[in-house]
């Protein structure tokens, strides 16, 4: 992956089969739609991308008892590298030349290398998509305005299995550290980048 024009890169993140099943129908098939804008959006004007998948080794070696959120994760066998629910979903397969970033946490930026993915391309500003709000979104925003990038969420290329939370996050909470725009939004703002 070359050097981001004008420092932009787009970070797809959780697109995986087993957490794009948590969304009901119909926000499951509108969230890839969108997320499917944004990426070729950002395929069409060169501007890289990235993704974000969380996994474990099998037995889930990473999981403590004590986390609440992936000890249900762990007693249900989910998430472990290899296995077709932890693959990334078909309509937003990456490409050769894009990195798929593994974490075994929550947010995309505390167990992986991807602040050196992206500064080593002269990124600045992040495009974020991804599920769900309330976790990979929310905890990679928190980490990343901590790191001074500048972030674009995109509200409607995201989804939570609750829709309040999400209506709460993008509209009020993201908002504070992140410019919130829409997907069909994205490809002038690349323009812009």
């Amino acid at each position: 992956m070359s050097s981001a024009p004008h420092g932009t890169a787009v970070v797809m993140m959780d697109f995986q089969n087993t957490i794009v099943a948590m969304i009901a129908e119909p926000a499951r098939s509108a969230v890839l739609q969108r997320a499917q804008h944004v990426l070729a959006a950002a395929r069409a004007r060169g501007v890289p991308v990235l993704h974000v998948v969380v996994q474990f080794r099998p037995g889930h070696p990473e999981v403590a008892s004590a986390n609440l959120i992936f000890a249900g994760i762990r007693a249900a066998g989910l998430l472990v590298e290899g296995t077709e629910g932890a693959a990334i979903h078909a309509a937003l397969a990456p490409r050769a030349d894009e990195p798929v970033v593994v974490k075994r946490r929550v947010g995309a930026f505390g167990t992986t290398d991807l602040d050196a993915l992206l500064r080593a391309r002269g990124v600045r500003r992040l495009v974020l998509c991804g599920l769900v709000t309330s976790g990979v979104v929310l905890s990679t925003v928190r980490a990343a305005a901590d790191l001074d990038y500048g972030l674009v969420v995109v509200g409607d290329a995201c989804a939570d299995a609750d829709d309040e939370v999400h209506r709460v996050l993008t509209s009020k909470v993201l908002a504070r550290q992140a410019s919130v725009v829409a997907a069909d939004q994205v490809e002038a703002l690349l323009a812009q980048a």
